[in-house]
């Protein structure tokens, strides 16, 4: 019999579903995430991936890998975004292959294009380059892929990659000077929370690259002199220390405000 009164709080089928587990997986996931990361051994390079960042001493404290803040690295939240935006990058590699598009993302021995310098202490690496495909577009042009968020997407696609994250456009301008790819890059934006994709073609910026380049023999030099770089900030409230927009851009909050703050 079917009982029609409302809000009876008859229960007509029990739950299918064991209580807990998926905290219990949860759980069992973030630990297997976090011991990974904490596993594999920190960079001793300046990255390219970080240079656009404002703060150069920021960037020292990463190149160094000083310790960051107790209760400053990275949470297992934040690695599974990591997780999804390298998975993200594939997806939208195949989807690129299969509408046509010659996309090399690696090397016959399964490395990925990259470059270096300073004596190794300065690397990067591409995400691909696109040799041939059917878009208005000049080949060979670097490719660089982001996976991101419903929020920073739309402000990628409302105003562009240069305006809204000035880190991925130094990014690229440096790919595009230190592996010859001065035609305009093809950059992607994947949606994370809808799978939309956001394409646009970033020209070359030569004296931004120059610029980053510069900053990599700086934040270089100043170490090997055991010199501490500046801050870029008169106050730890600044965004680019708590993190948060200032100036139209978004900052991620430093890992090192503490140390930084404490430091003369």
């Amino acid at each position: 019999m079917i009982d029609l009164n409302h809000n009876s709080g008859c229960q007509y089928e029990a739950p299918l579903r064991p209580p807990g587990i998926a905290a219990a997986i949860g759980r069992a996931i973030d630990s297997a995430l976090l011991a990974r990361h904490q596993a594999q051994p920190p960079r001793r390079y300046v990255s390219s991936s970080g240079l656009g960042r404002e703060c150069l001493r920021q960037i020292q404290y990463d190149y160094l890998a000083v310790p960051k803040d107790e209760g400053r690295d990275f949470e297992p939240a934040t690695l599974r975004i990591f997780e999804a935006g390298h998975r993200g990058e594939d997806v939208v590699a195949a989807w690129l292959r299969v509408a046509g598009f010659d996309l090399r993302t690696h090397r016959s021995d399964g490395r990925q294009f990259g470059f270096s310098g300073l004596g190794g202490r300065f690397r990067g690496h591409i995400d691909g380059c696109v040799v041939s495909g059917p878009a208005p577009m000049i080949f060979p042009a670097l490719w660089e892929n982001k996976a991101v968020g419903a929020g920073p997407w739309k402000e990628i696609v409302k105003r562009g990659v240069v305006v809204v994250r000035p880190v991925y456009a130094a990014q690229i301008a440096l790919y595009q000077a230190y592996l010859d790819l001065p035609n305009p890059a093809l950059f992607t934006a994947l949606n994370r929370d809808t799978l939309e994709l956001h394409a646009e073609l970033v020209p070359f910026d030569a004296a931004l690259a120059q610029a980053m380049s510069d900053r990599a023999v700086q934040v270089v030099r100043a170490s090997d002199a055991e010199e501490l770089l500046p801050r870029a900030a008169a106050d730890r409230s600044a965004a680019v220390c708590r993190g948060g927009m200032s100036g139209g851009s978004y900052h991620g909050a430093c890992s090192w405000q503490d140390r930084c703050w404490r430091a003369r």
